[in-house]
């Protein structure tokens, strides 16, 4: 397996899907904190499998000593040491609002790059607000009013439909930690977890600790969309991890893998009506048998650590070649990870 090559292509992807989202609808979403919040990500997630600092810096082709200061400097403020910098700003604003010169002057040993990306972030968060132009333009902190009201408003039913998700995941189990997990205050996040309780989507555990059984985000529903999303990225991507852990031989009789099948249909061909249907033909008869699991389930306990089947599947059409974002052939293909040995 060339392992360079494979995270090389996905790499392309993503970043096509990232431009895509960036831009989807007319929004210009902000991009400054995406390369170092990847670097930084992606160094956790490799140390957390428990590879040496040192190998993980040879990896990025940094000596370990820059490796070192790259973390440092993207986890923790030059200016003031044991809080990012993220905090250290907020922090700053509390007092009163105050110009970007001054800011700049305040952070003077962190990196003015670092020091934008966070200012921005933070005004795109609504935490922070922004009057003016260039080195007078003037920061200060969201009242707490309009900061209740932003909470208030139809965007937490977005915040605790992924809350939803990440409880489903095991990936939060407390206010706390969603708070931490989102970039929340704690007000904000037990109103998601408030909303999420009177739905009757989450409940308590027997150890106090928040649980989700199932998450579903209905056919047609407008809220939501994002949670959707990730979970499907998300299994796409386990799947072709944990596919790549167990090398590139494969047998007819894995269950893990996924097929991705490209059909060249025209109007007026014999199986364009097939071919056009099928997502709705899977999604009738995966659902229903999704359906009737869950029913089971909600009447039999499940043993804990049971094995969970994740089965995803997605579809588009590609009216004309030009509408495809990477080269294609535009004939039939079939592409397999799990192909028979």
């Amino acid at each position: 397996m060339n392992v360079r090559v494979l995270i090389d292509g996905i790499v392309r992807q993503t970043t096509i899907l990232i431009a895509q989202l960036s831009t989807a609808a007319g929004v210009r979403a902000p991009l400054a904190h995406v390369a170092d919040q990847v670097f930084l990500d992606l160094a956790r997630e490799i140390e957390g499998q428990g590879i040496g600092r040192k190998v993980v810096a040879d990896m990025f082709g940094l000596a370990l000593r820059s490796y070192q200061k790259k973390v440092q400097r993207l986890t923790e403020s030059a200016t003031d040491t044991n809080r990012t910098l993220w905090q250290a700003v907020l922090e700053f604003l509390r007092d009163g609002s105050k110009t970007r010169s001054r800011i700049v002057e305040r952070f003077h040993y962190d990196d003015d790059r670092d020091l934008g990306a966070v200012l921005n972030d933070l005004v795109s968060s609504g935490l922070v607000y922004c009057t003016g132009r260039g080195d007078g333009a003037l920061y200060g902190l969201t009242s707490e009013t309009d900061l209740h009201a932003v909470a208030a408003d139809q965007d937490i039913r977005g915040v605790a439909n992924l809350v939803w998700l990440q409880l489903f995941f095991e990936e939060v189990r407390t206010e706390a930690d969603i708070a931490n997990a989102f970039g929340l205050s704690l007000e904000a996040a037990a109103a998601a977890v408030a909303l999420l309780l009177k739905d009757g989507r989450i409940h308590h555990g027997a150890d106090g600790a928040l649980e989700a059984k199932n998450v579903v985000i209905p056919l047609g529903a407008t809220e939501g969309w994002e949670a959707a999303v990730i979970d499907h990225f998300r299994a796409a991507a386990t799947a072709i991890a944990a596919k790549a852990s167990r090398g590139v031989r494969s047998a007819a009789s894995d269950e893990i893998g996924g097929t991705t099948l490209t059909f060249s249909v025209y109007p007026g061909h014999p199986n364009e009506p097939a071919v056009r249907a099928l997502l709705r033909t899977i999604r009738a008869q995966a659902s229903a048998l999704w359906q009737e699991t869950a029913d089971y389930n909600g009447a039999h306990p499940v043993p804990e650590d049971s094995p969970k089947v994740i089965f995803y599947f997605g579809q588009m059409v590609l009216e004309s070649a030009k509408d495809e974002a990477p080269p294609s052939s535009p004939t039939d293909t079939a592409t397999d990870i799990e192909p028979e040995g």
